[in-house]
């Protein structure tokens, strides 16, 4: 079975390539991938997949179903599209989409026979305000048991984990006085987000070593000889697990209410961006999509050292098993965001990274929806490791 699978994506090879290609050369930016969103669901549908589009309100999101008839497992393939300003599909979201929905498709030509559901979701703005944030706080991951993205990079690697993030807003509010002829009579929103950066920069010894917390001064008054009545700061707070990440915040808001104490200033706490949680990787699930590759001629499989950034996926991961691996496209020298990148997505080797990559995935599917024991050790792990403590 596992090599009509591989036949079935080689079959539509020339249709992935021409989808990949196409949204490379028509880049368009997060919640607005009309084009993107088009060309994957054309090719859904033909292959009979039922398509919602527009899902949760979020008008460039999709989900596209195909369902055996059979009870069985549901496996769920994301696809990214948005680009990059000025530099276009830097990060590959071209070929996410397109693996995502290769493997679907082949993957559809067996479950009439072995059961189960594919379930194909379009998720925008990965590089803004992360779609499936949203899509998972709104419940559409329930029932899923096996999350998949899969993203191309200079080289490949087991899927591994990433920080969990807030983007915290300070503006502090004071009161306007002319600096040098009546100081006393103003109260400085600008001091009290100094003092927040003295504050957190020495709250930085106190926390473990997987911390990060960097941040901007947005809004630091208007003139120097006018005491600032509004000042505020940005700070994204990042940590390896959401639930450490809860307590580094409120030392953080914590630092800033101190300071607003200390000025006179009010102080307005607020997120400017969504949060992420960290990437909890389904280890079971991992190791059946390494043994795919493998099974596909990819034997160089490397483990990442660490996430020091933060995605999207990482909020799926704590509603369904998820995997977030990445697959080398045959240049080891590639650096990500860059024009460079962006142009190797569609070269031959890349276009052959592509193959391999839906099928693994397409493969993985197969082991989720015909093998017990995996399914169940999946199940397991996630239990384990999103219970609350």
């Amino acid at each position: 079975m596992k090599e009509i699978i591989k036949e079935e994506v080689y079959k539509v090879r020339e249709k992935l390539f021409e989808i990949n290609d196409f949204i490379y050369a028509n880049p368009e930016l997060g919640n607005n991938e009309y084009k993107a969103v088009e060309t994957l669901t054309t090719f859904l549908k033909e292959n009979k997949f039922e398509v919602q589009l527009g899902i949760d309100e979020i008008e460039t999101a999709f989900k596209a179903s195909y369902y055996s008839g059979i009870e069985g497992p549901s496996i769920a393939l994301l696809c990214e599209y948005d680009a990059l300003p000025g530099i276009g599909h830097g990060c590959g979201h071209n070929m996410i989409g397109t693996m995502s929905v290769g493997a679907a498709v082949a993957l559809s030509k067996v479950i009439n026979k072995t059961g189960g559901k594919i379930i194909v979701f379009g998720t925008p703005a990965e590089e803004t305000d992360g779609a499936k944030v949203k899509l998972a706080e709104r419940g559409c991951f329930e029932g899923i048991d096996a999350a998949m993205i899969l993203h191309p990079g200079e080289l490949t690697y087991k899927s591994g984990t990433s920080l969990a993030m807030d983007a915290i807003q300070f503006d502090f509010y004071g009161k306007t006085a002319h600096a040098a002829a009546s100081p006393e009579k103003g109260v400085n929103a600008l001091d009290a987000v100094i003092l927040t950066f003295n504050g957190i920069n020495a709250l930085r010894q106190h926390v473990t070593s997987d911390v990060r917390i960097h941040g901007i001064i947005s809004d630091g008054g208007k003139a120097a000889n006018i005491v600032p009545d509004k000042a505020t700061a940005q700070f994204y707070v990042r940590a390896a697990k959401k639930s450490y990440l809860k307590e580094v915040r409120e030392k953080v808001c914590n630092v800033a209410r101190g300071a607003a104490l200390m000025t006179g200033a009010k102080l307005e706490i607020s997120n400017y961006e969504i949060s992420y949680d960290d990437m909890n990787t389904n280890n079971a699930l991992s190791e059946a999509f390494n043994s795919n590759l493998k099974l596909v001629g990819i034997e160089d499989i490397k483990t990442p050292e660490g996430g020091h950034g933060s995605i999207d996926m990482g909020n799926v991961s704590y509603v369904a098993p998820a995997i977030h691996p990445t697959i080398g496209i045959g240049n080891p020298n590639l650096i990500g965001h860059t024009k460079d990148m962006a142009d190797f997505t569609i070269t031959k080797a890349a276009h052959e990274a592509l193959l391999k990559g839906a099928c693994a995935l397409a493969l993985t599917g197969y082991d989720v929806i015909t093998d017990k024991e995996l399914l169940k050790s999946i199940k397991k792990e996630f239990e384990v490791n999103t219970r609350v403590e």
